[in-house]
């Protein structure tokens, strides 16, 4: 196993922040990869840069992307930065030969991201997207017991995820109001999070039938109250036929009263039912056929049983979070740039997704 690999971040926002955590806690939690070396920490101005990179423990800092990605002390390069640049900066780290660790959505066009796939396996080199909820121990457990045929042959699936940071007529406009800058709304910053769990349960979704619909048309903008266009979607719909034959149900909005990153999964089986909630996750319910009198749900409570929590906690009721999931992530990616084992979603995999939700915003003429 390679025993270190260089590392430069790009951006220091939320993801950023995530990604450098995950760096800091993924060796002491798995002792099987390799170390991170925090090399270089990239952001704009350089006076940020300086800032961050002594706060989250980089050696270096610079406010130069590129100097970034072709640095020769980088081995790996996250990418947390706004929608509209992870196809520059991916392709650029794929040329140098740098392993890309690249968050969600892949781009603001499906046009983009299927050049970013293609550079990524011309220069044959591994990589990761964000999607860190796959990497919940309960989540895991939960595509176990699809797999196991726990609930018998499943027969429908149903998911939603909705927020309600756009619920708010007055709620601020923003970069993520715009196409040019964000791509898709509610589809990409959400739905495809729904996606990429439909399908680890459920295998590829292979038709789709939509609906969509911008809630308010502008928002203020912050400062001067001017209005500002919303150009993509507030709330998303679609049934849709996997491949396998099953049917299901997407719906997806950031416009939901009362939603705090509510991810609910549904699957149902000819012999039982397994639910999921993201707002309580370290929590999975499981209904199995049986004696009518003893019918109801199971709770289960994630635990050491339920790898990878039991690297983390040695008891189970202690909970895991969102930064734990980022680190499982983290693991993973480590691994596939050390040749490991690549669990995905890698950059060609999440295309996949990418098809699907820009083929649920085709209603709207956006692609």
């Amino acid at each position: 196993m390679t025993e270190e690999l260089g590392v430069a971040l790009i951006g220091t926002g939320f993801m950023g922040k995530a990604h450098a955590l995950a760096y800091a806690q993924v060796r002491p939690v798995f002792g099987d990869v390799p170390r991170p070396r925090l090399e270089i920490l990239c952001d704009v101005p350089q006076d940020a840069a300086d800032r961050y990179a002594d706060q989250f423990g980089f050696a270096r800092a610079t406010d130069d992307w590129r100097a970034a990605v072709t640095d020769p002390a980088v081995d790996v390069v996250s990418i947390t930065t706004p929608n509209k640049f992870h196809k520059e900066m991916v392709c650029a780290a794929a040329e140098a030969g740098k392993h890309i660790w690249c968050e969600k959505p892949l781009a603001t066009t499906l046009a983009d991201a299927e050049t970013m796939a293609e550079a990524v396996k011309a220069a044959g080199v591994a990589s990761m997207v964000g999607y860190n909820y796959l990497k919940n121990p309960t989540f895991m457990h939960m595509k176990r017991l699809v797999d196991e045929g726990a609930i018998g042959r499943p027969i429908h699936f149903r998911g939603i995820v909705d927020e309600d940071y756009c619920a708010d007529e007055a709620s601020p406009w923003s970069w993520r109001s715009l196409i040019a800058e964000a791509g898709l709304g509610t589809l990409g910053d959400l739905g495809c999070h729904l996606v990429s769990m439909a399908h680890a349960l459920m295998g590829p979704i292979e038709t789709l039938v939509s609906d969509i619909e911008t809630v308010y048309p502008t928002r203020p903008k912050p400062g001067t109250g001017e209005p500002g266009p919303v150009e993509n979607e507030d709330i998303a719909s679609a049934l849709v036929r996997f491949r396998s034959g099953v049917p299901g149900v997407l719906m997806t909005s950031r416009a939901a009263w009362g939603a705090k990153n509510r991810i609910s999964l549904e699957v149902h089986g000819t012999r039982g039912a397994l639910m999921f909630d993201q707002e309580r996750l370290n929590e999975l319910r499981l209904y199995r056929a049986g004696d009518p009198a003893t019918a109801g749900f199971t709770t289960i409570l994630a635990g050491p049983a339920h790898p990878p929590y039991g690297a983390f906690v040695p008891a189970p009721g202690h909970q895991l979070g969102f930064t734990e999931m980022k680190v499982v992530e983290a693991a993973a990616f480590l691994r596939a740039a050390a040749g490991g084992v690549a669990e995905g979603p890698d950059i060609g995999e999440a295309l996949g997704i990418e098809r699907v939700i820009y083929g649920i915003a085709a209603v709207c003429g956006h692609n």
